[in-house]
């Protein structure tokens, strides 16, 4: 079981609140109850894995390649939450959920990160590093986000405190980019590339930086209640700027490259769970615009977010197709050998 299948979660999380925003509403409601399920399930599923299976289960923690996977739970976790306190109304289990993002994020920071550093037997920098990395960037601005909904609709004395904390990950997730995407572009360029490594998970170095704007987004339309925020109001205004156009430079370039790898290296197209990895970035970068265009008072890019929303939407459906279909496929010859 992949390490990073709660990006399911993310996926169908994100897609919801997109079409919540959006204005539509009965896809948003449908998918927010599958996805209580999905989390659900995936939470018992990750559970017996880890109880029958720990040495595998601990060991791919420390793997460079597939230990940050394990930072969609982190992320699931907090869009989960966003949910609940959007679309269900319910800030107490948005506050439970909350709390148990900022345990996982803490635990698996700070357990990831000391091992890579300790550990003595490491990979080279072109088999050690993918765009699964910034999954950590995506967990720590998720955390940001979940805080700053929570500022918005908690009275004091914890508003000033939580939008405190939602400034502070956004920042660190920030820093934490620029780390590691220095490292992934210096791969990009300077090793050889094959049709292999560029992995879906590559796309979240534009799904990183989304969730980067929707945060800051979230942040500037705190201010009012935040003294703080309201000093910052520049510096906020201009590094949302900054994400979401960073993200919006890497959406062609990752075209591109797709292009490359499927149409003229003819590398197969099958589902994996990484592809989850792809479908949220088009849903935030659909939240992430819409939410910008809201909080700076633009005006004209009202046709962007929906645009991508049906792009999100119709991406997560054949991934979602292509799950159903492999476990089906998983499923039949323990039937044949059953009725054999």
């Amino acid at each position: 079981m992949s390490p990073a299948y709660f990006g399911l979660v993310m996926a169908t999380g994100i897609v919801s609140l997109a079409g919540f925003m959006l204005g539509y509403t009965s896809l948003a409601f449908a998918l927010f109850y599958l996805n209580i399920g999905q989390y659900s399930v995936l939470m018992v599923l990750y559970g017996v894995r880890a109880v029958r299976h720990p040495r595998r289960f601990f060991g791919d923690m420390i793997e460079h390649l597939i230990g940050p996977g394990y930072f969609t739970v982190v992320a699931a976790t907090g869009i989960l939450a966003s949910q609940f306190l959007l679309l269900g109304g319910d800030t107490s289990i948005s506050l439970a959920l909350w709390g148990l993002e900022i345990l996982l994020w803490l635990g698996l920071t700070y357990t990831i990160f000391t091992a890579f550093t300790i550990k003595q037997d490491k990979p080279s920098l072109d088999r050690g590093i993918n765009g699964g990395w910034l999954l950590a960037v995506v967990a720590t601005q998720a955390l940001s986000v979940t805080s700053a909904l929570l500022a918005a609709r908690l009275g004091q004395p914890y508003r000033l405190e939580l939008n405190l904390l939602a400034l502070s990950t956004w920042l660190w997730g920030g820093m934490l980019y620029i780390w590691m995407m220095s490292l992934i572009f210096y791969r990009y360029v300077f090793f050889r590339f094959s049709p292999g490594d560029l992995a879906p998970p590559y796309w979240i170095n534009m799904g990183a930086m989304a969730i980067s704007t929707l945060a800051g987004a979230r942040l500037i339309l705190n201010a009012p209640d935040a003294p703080f925020l309201t000093s910052l109001l520049p510096f906020l205004k201009g590094f949302t700027v900054f994400y979401w156009a960073t993200g919006t430079w890497w959406i062609p370039m990752l075209l591109l490259l797709g292009v490359w790898r499927h149409l003229y290296k003819r590398f197969p197209l099958e589902y994996d769970p990484l592809y989850w990895g792809m479908v949220f970035p088009l849903g935030m970068y659909a939240a992430a615009t819409f939410q910008m265009d809201e909080a700076m008072a633009f005006g004209f890019l009202a046709w962007l977010p929906r645009g991508f929303f049906f792009i999100a939407a119709a991406a997560w459906v054949i991934t979602y197709f292509g799950m159903l279909r492999r476990l089906l496929r998983g499923l039949l010859p323990a039937r044949d050998v059953k009725h054999g």
